[in-house]
């Protein structure tokens, strides 16, 4: 298993537009953060989560010519914009692609994208979504994931705990702002843990720094890797401040599982 971070940042990516701030004209690329996602490659099938609306220079910029499948966490616009983008994925080995999600993604996700399926797109290699609803745990090759709910203001996202042969090797937590009972139990003890951490300021819908610590600390994965994070939050200056265990993602980090 492969780990690329496609994006790091939160919602308005950094820099931020009109933004005088010393992270926003850091001179750190680590700085420079776009929309939250991840690419996995699990021994040849390439799967994304979440597809920002960065998606396309995410794909030129690691190089990535096959999707197998896509994962949603939730149906946001900086997670879900770059659907369209699928199309030349579709196009390249004239397929579907799986798409997994909620019942309420899926829906909104058809909603926004009507054209995608309900048949009106004009040409026969357009996005071709063969919808898969989240509903339980579901393979993708030998792979188990485990899905697990997140509060994350008025809505619930989607947690995944990735397993092989019944260990718990990665959990991708995002958008979140507190890890109930049941989502700690799921990744307890798994190798990585990547989660959402905003900034230092109390937010109504994302951890903290502090709380996210204090999730990882729970859950004693070997390794964190703090997302989703914001212009307040420099790379190095944060990243001293915090455990060798707990690392700051950034964009273009691969992680070797």
């Amino acid at each position: 298993m492969q780990i690329t971070f496609l994006g790091t940042g939160t919602s308005h990516g950094i820099p931020v537009i009109g933004c005088g701030c010393a992270v926003c004209h850091s001179a750190d690329p680590r700085d420079n953060r776009l929309r939250t996602s991840i690419h996995i490659d699990l021994g040849g099938v390439s799967i994304i989560v979440d597809t920002t609306p960065d998606f396309r220079t995410q794909c030129l910029r690691e190089n990535i010519t096959r999707v197998d499948a896509v994962i949603y966490t939730h149906s946001h616009v900086d997670h879900t914009l770059g659907f369209d983008d699928l199309r030349r994925f579709c196009e390249l080995e004239d397929k579907c692609i799986p798409v997994f999600g909620s019942k309420i993604t899926l829906q909104n996700l058809r909603r926004v994208f009507q054209y995608a399926f309900d048949g009106s797109a004009r040409y026969p290699n357009y996005v071709r979504p063969d919808t898969h609803e989240i509903e339980g745990p579901f393979t993708i090759g030998d792979w188990t994931i485990v899905p697990v709910d997140l509060p994350h203001g008025r809505m619930v996202t989607n947690g995944f705990v990735f397993e092989q042969n019944s260990i718990r090797r990665f959990a991708y937590f995002t958008d979140c702002q507190s890890l109930p009972a049941s989502a700690e139990e799921a990744a307890k003890g798994v190798d990585t843990l990547v989660i959402d951490a905003l900034r230092h300021e109390a937010h109504s819908t994302h951890f903290t720094v502090a709380e996210a610590l204090k999730a990882a600390m729970r859950i004693g994965a070997r390794r964190t890797y703090f997302i989703h994070m914001c212009h307040e939050l420099g790379h190095a200056s944060t990243e001293a401040s915090l455990p060798e265990t707990v690392r700051l993602a950034y964009d273009g980090l691969r992680l070797d599982l």
